[in-house]
């Protein structure tokens, strides 16, 4: 089997021109660069505001084994697939951080025969915006360093100075730090750090917001710490804001490629799902629901992080309306849940398949209580056996939901055609009856405490005394009646990696919580869980070359 990067190099690609004719899109409303990737303007979105929006699938998970489950890859194959099948449907998904492309899960653009391309240009700084996001985040760090150098008007208390620094790459060298050191030409000496840039609330704001001054106004907001006198210290205390949005012009305007298959495909912003609430932008899911019939996008990792908070945190705020939601299971991950260690995952095991399905149920109950119909998609991998097939099947049929195996990895667009069929039979004769989880207007111990309890299945919630501090201070400080982004481990549903399969009798614990009042929630931090990760024994970046025509190998 070619590598991914080789199937991608093969691919016949389109001009970017033409695929954007494809939705409607004339060569006016694109800014090229290059000729297989455009932005496209913001005005078309006013231009297309009395189209009807397309019916709106999410592509989500269960708790994945750490190379992940192919979801990715199944929001691309689905998206082929559709339109193989005769519907108008256009991908949105996130753009790729450098920090896990150079760490152990290599590229990120999909997989095998369902990917996005150009792969190496979305993979490698594609058309800039993290790096502009990482510039303007650390625009205002050094403005706050600066602002304390120069006499310190606002009387920022160094000690209580949240906001850190960014940068897009694991590197946890940098996750605490002095700064200013070297005399007081360089400023004050005080503790810092690094987050990576998809962690950075910047990232959030741009993809939560709807426009241009919509993004201005949420910079503004972001608290970067407090003085003396416990007040809040903002961007817009500090003048620039004005001068952040300058940087990101360019940047909240959404990106737009193809798939192998030339399947229009927005890539645009690319918060984590563990530590940020990881969702492609608000602007591309928007373009894409006015562009396409249906519109496929993503969450990051499993149902009980990306799409908790893409129902919670970005429906709420973008007014979006889930119809559908895919979620891709695997039979190496079941087994994983079942106890089996992971050099064993190759090896037929009905026994632990069957216990690990306790992981794919509860994730399906946590979908239906937003009451969103589901479609289980059965990932195959080469190893997979029909006997293993089966029984997944055989259980979705039994718990009534709705279960299609996909082979896009292997097929492309054709092997998803099954899949296909499934969600364009739900989306004709199911309804959604969406709902959130929570009034964003509860306590906050509530908000936390319902998703622990009804999402993580856990009997409760432990709180430090650092996190019950800030939950006094956000109430008195007016911050409590907004949503909740839970940071927590992606390798189980509890807060605690080692727990596989279905976990109960435990409590979450709750270390501290993060104010992003720009970004409109507070951010939970549970269990052992790094704003800044660090690269494995063996990274990614080892295997990635370039010959002398430019030609790069080992992406992945």
């Amino acid at each position: 089997m070619k590598s991914d990067i080789q199937i991608a190099q093969e691919a016949k690609m389109k001009e970017i021109t033409k695929i954007a004719e494809k939705v409607g899109l004339e060569e006016d409303d694109l800014e090229l660069y290059g000729k297989y990737k455009a932005k496209v303007k913001l005005d078309v979105l006013k231009k297309l505001s009395n189209k009807a929006d397309s019916k709106l699938v999410l592509v989500t998970a269960i708790t994945p084994t750490p190379a992940g489950e192919g979801k990715t890859t199944t929001t691309v194959g689905l998206g082929q697939a559709l339109n193989r099948i005769g519907k108008n449907a256009v991908i949105a998904i996130r753009e790729p951080s450098l920090g896990p492309t150079m760490g152990i899960k290599g590229g990120a653009a999909g997989g095998g025969y369902a990917q996005v391309i150009p792969m190496e240009d979305i993979n490698l700084h594609f058309t800039g915006d993290i790096h502009a996001i990482g510039i303007a985040h650390n625009l205002l760090a050094a403005a706050i360093d600066n602002h304390i150098k120069q006499g310190n008007e606002l009387n920022i208390d160094p000690t209580q100075i949240t906001f850190k620094r960014a940068l897009d790459m694991n590197d946890r060298a940098l996750r605490n730090t002095i700064v200013g050191l070297g005399g007081t030409i360089n400023g004050q000496p005080r503790e810092d750090g690094f987050l990576i840039t998809v962690a950075s609330e910047i990232m959030a704001i741009l993809c939560l917001a709807n426009d241009l001054m919509e993004l201005k106004e949420k910079l503004g907001k972001i608290v970067v710490g407090y003085s003396y006198d416990g007040e809040s210290i903002t961007a817009n205390d500090l003048q620039v804001e004005g001068a952040m949005t300058a940087l990101l012009k360019d940047a909240i305007k959404p990106n737009l490629v193809q798939t192998l298959e030339n399947t229009p495909a927005f890539i645009h912003g690319g918060p984590f799902a563990n530590i940020a609430h990881g969702c492609n932008s608000v602007m591309a899911t928007k373009f894409s629901m006015k562009l396409g019939d249906i519109t496929v996008t993503e969450a990051g990792f499993g149902a009980d992080l990306g799409a908790e908070k893409f129902y919670n945190i970005k429906s709420r705020f973008a007014d979006l309306k889930p119809d559908a939601t895919v979620l891709v299971a695997t039979i190496r991950a079941l087994k994983m849940h079942g106890g089996v260690d992971l050099d064993g995952l190759t090896e037929e095991n009905l026994e632990a398949l069957e216990k690990g399905i306790e992981n794919l149920e509860k994730h399906i109950e946590n979908v239906h209580k937003f009451g969103v119909p589901t479609v289980v998609a059965i990932n195959r991998f080469p190893d997979d056996t029909e006997a293993e097939l089966d029984l997944v099947r055989q259980k979705c049929e039994d718990l009534g939901v709705n279960v299609a195996l996909s082979e896009v990895w292997a097929h492309g667009g054709k092997g998803g055609e099954e899949l296909a069929n499934a969600v364009v039979n739900v989306l004709e004769n199911e309804e959604s009856k969406f709902e959130f989880l929570y009034d964003e207007k509860a306590p906050i111990k509530e908000k936390i405490e319902i998703i622990a309890k009804e999402i993580y299945g856990a009997d409760g919630v432990n709180y430090s005394d650092t996190a019950l501090a800030q939950i006094e201070k956000y109430n008195e400080q007016g911050y409590a009646d907004i949503p909740v982004c839970m940071a927590k481990t992606q390798s189980s549903i509890s807060d605690n990696p080692n727990l596989k399969g279905r976990p109960s009798g435990f409590k979450i614990f709750v270390n501290e919580i993060n104010l992003s009042a720009g970004a409109g929630f507070l951010v939970v931090m549970t269990g052992p869980v790094l704003t800044m990760p660090g690269l494995p024994k063996r990274p990614s970046a080892e295997n990635i070359d370039i010959d002398a025509d430019g030609k790069i190998s080992g992406l992945f």
